[in-house]
């Protein structure tokens, strides 16, 4: 269903982020929506507490460097930091 639209803004959440960037979820059924929202979105935007850093989940659902903007409650820590930095993600601490 979600194929048949092309948006601009896509915004998805998940259940953990590994310092590596990968971006993890519990459900696989979530995590399926989550990626054609990726695909269909012209700029993917995550909104992740800061609890989720570090934080393991069964399911890859993707990379950070797959999200043009992150949104989160506190700045986050090394390596992720890092990793964020070199894939281009703007991180907005709100």
């Amino acid at each position: 269903f979600i194929r048949q639209f092309r948006v601009d803004i896509g915004l998805i959440g998940i259940s953990g982020i590994e310092a590596d960037g990968t971006l993890r979820d519990y459900d696989f059924r979530e995590v399926r929506v989550s990626r054609t929202i990726i695909e269909q979105s012209r700029e993917v935007w995550l909104a992740a507490a800061s609890s989720k850093f570090k934080r393991q989940a069964m399911v890859e659902l993707a990379h950070i460097s797959q999200i043009d903007r992150f949104f989160t409650d506190a700045h986050p820590q090394e390596p992720l930091a890092q990793v964020l930095l070199d894939a281009g993600v703007r991180c907005e601490v709100a």
